[in-house]
C-alpha cells in the first residue's frame, strides 16, 4: 500500500496533510493529484475536508506537479497566483508553518521554500571503496528542503519546462526555479515536517501525530 494511505493515529497519513491545508483560509483551493491507476483514494474518507482530486499524476514528480498546474488553471487560477506544492508523506505540516511560509514570501519577488539548517555532522562516502568515508563536507550554509514550496504558477510552470527542455531532472520545484537564474529564499520549517520514509519513520509521525488534532496549531 502506498504510504500516504498507511494508518496513523487513527487516520490516513494523507489525512493529516489534507487537515493543516483546510484549515488555512489563505488558500482558495487545494488539489490531491494521484496517479491515473491509483486504486487506493477515495475521496469519501477525507470528507468533511476542502480539497479537489484529479488523476493526473505523472510518471515523474516533476511531470506530476506540472500537470497539477495545468489542472489548477480550471479552478480560475492564472499565472499570477501563488501555488504551494507539499509532499504527501509529510504529515506534520500544521496551519502555523504554512501561515509563516505565506507570510514570509507574500511580497517575495521569487517565492520560496520551507527549509532546516543541517545540524548533523556530514560524511562523503568513497564508492568505490563501499561505506567508508572519504571525507567530512562542511555543512556552512546548508538547508535540508522541505515542503510546502511556494512559487508563481507562471513561473513554476515555465521553470519546469525549461529543466525538461535541458534535461534536468528535478528533485524539487525551487531546483527548477533555480535552473531558471532565480535563487528561492530560504523559511525556517520544523523538525515535525519530516518526509515519511523509511518503515521506522511510521512510529515516529504516529507519535507526533497523536499530540496534535488533525487541524494542529492555527
Amino acid at each position: 500500500m502506498p504510504k500516504q494511505y498507511r494508518t496513523l493515529a487513527g487516520r490516513e497519513l494523507l489525512y493529516f496533510t489534507l487537515a493543516a491545508f483546510d484549515a488555512c483560509d489563505e488558500l482558495s483551493q487545494t488539489l490531491v493529484v494521484i496517479s491515473p491507476d491509483d486504486a487506493h483514494f477515495d475521496a469519501a474518507r477525507f470528507a468533511p475536508l476542502r480539497f479537489a482530486a484529479r488523476r493526473c499524476g505523472g510518471a515523474s514528480r516533476q511531470a506530476s506537479v506540472k500537470n497539477g498546474l495545468d489542472a489548477l488553471a480550471a479552478f480560475g487560477a492564472s499565472d499570477d497566483d501563488w501555488v504551494l506544492v507539499h509532499d504527501a508523506a509529510r504529515p506534520g505540516i500544521t496551519p502555523a508553518l504554512i501561515r509563516s511560509l505565506i507570510a514570509a514570501l507574500a511580497d517575495d519577488p521569487v517565492g520560496g521554500i520551507m527549509a532546516l539548517p543541517v545540524a548533523d555532522t556530514l560524511k562523503r562516502v568513497d564508492i568505490d571503496q563501499g561505506e567508508r568515508i572519504a571525507r567530512t563536507e562542511s555543512r556552512n550554509g546548508l538547508w535540508q528542503a522541505q515542503t510546502p514550496q511556494m512559487f508563481r504558477i507562471g513561473m513554476l510552470r515555465e521553470a519546469i519546462a525549461r529543466a525538461e527542455r535541458d534535461g534536468h531532472d528535478l528533485t524539487d520545484e525551487a531546483s527548477a526555479v533555480e535552473w531558471l537564474g532565480h535563487a528561492p529564499r530560504l523559511v525556517q520549517g520544523s523538525l515535525r515536517n519530516f518526509k515519511v520514509t523509511y518503515p521506522e519513520d511510521f512510529a515516529l509521525a504516529e507519535a507526533i501525530l497523536t499530540q496534535v488534532p488533525p487541524h494542529g496549531a492555527r
